[in-house]
């Protein structure tokens, strides 16, 4: 697939690029960034066959793929560490997929939330899950040096609700999993709610499939879980609700490590002021310096 190269810049000895790339999944133009690290660039550069850890980043309502790049301060520590971090767009684009009416930021343009509509008009577009865990990392697969054996995912917000939901139903290839101030429980807020029958149509028992702490009931393979959450978060009472996700960690038995962080809140502050915990967890798992 071609691949169109938007932007290019020098950073921490690494290379921060932004691609355009015609979506077969998404029926529209997609943009996606991608962070090499150091050690990758050079590889590339003196034409080594070697590979890296690869670490991808799903953002919350109303970003892009931009907003993590410019505000998180990841690049410094993915470098150190030899990472690779991509970061996907949160939604189709494009003057043909259908939007809110309303225009509203909970839902349609930048409120993919990870799954495969099934409901007319949005089902033509919206298959966000199909385009992170099968058409975006075949891309990324074939264009950069990418280990397929050593693969994480984090998120914040929708996006964690993304991260976990997409990890625990691939165990199998994400060996960790994190998330900030994740929605925790999709069918149980109103996020989710408006989102889900939208997206899905009235039949809830479809809903659960995209629900964190319903998966986690059902997980048979628990992978490494590291979640973070601001106490002073707008959203943590009605919308995010991790004590849901908690009690069905503790009712299957799934090992998490969950830190709420007093005086946190759900931006991009916070975000900054852990990234580089979340990062070196997923690191030491990919490179087996951490016996889990």
């Amino acid at each position: 697939m071609m691949l169109e190269k938007i932007s290019s810049n020098y950073c921490f000895d690494g290379e921060q690029l932004r691609f355009r790339h015609d979506s077969e999944v998404l029926s529209c133009s997609m943009n996606f960034s991608i962070y090499l690290p150091k050690a990758a660039v050079r590889a590339i550069e003196e034409g080594l066959r070697t590979s890296f850890p690869t670490l991808y980043w799903l953002s919350g309502l109303t970003c892009t793929d931009e907003n993590f790049v410019q505000k998180a301060g990841a690049q410094s520590i993915a470098s150190e560490l030899g990472l690779i971090l991509i970061i996907p767009d949160t939604s189709p684009r494009g003057e043909e997929v259908p939007d809110d009416k309303a225009a509203a930021y909970d839902f349609g343009l930048g409120a993919g939330f990870y799954l495969n509509a099934t409901e007319a008009p949005f089902n033509k577009h919206y298959q966000m899950y199909d385009y992170i865990c099968h058409e975006l990392p075949s891309i990324v697969e074939a264009n950069f040096p990418i280990n397929r054996d050593a693969q994480s995912i984090f998120g914040h917000s929708m996006g964690g609700h993304g991260a976990l939901t997409i990890a625990l139903k691939n165990a199998e290839r994400f060996k960790s999993v994190s998330a900030f101030s994740p929605i925790c429980a999709t069918t149980n807020c109103p996020w989710g709610e408006k989102a889900l029958s939208l997206y899905l149509g009235d039949n809830r028992k479809s809903w659960l499939e995209y629900d964190a702490a319903h998966l986690i009931r059902h997980s048979k393979n628990h992978i490494p879980m590291l979640i973070d959450q601001g106490s002073a978060d707008d959203f943590l009472k009605d919308q995010l609700k991790p004590e849901l996700l908690l009690a069905a960690c503790q009712e299957a038995g799934y090992p998490v490590q969950y830190n709420l962080r007093p005086g946190y809140d759900h931006s991009f502050f916070f975000i900054a002021s852990y990234i580089e915990s979340h990062i070196r967890f997923h690191h030491e798992i990919l490179t087996g310096s951490k016996i889990v």
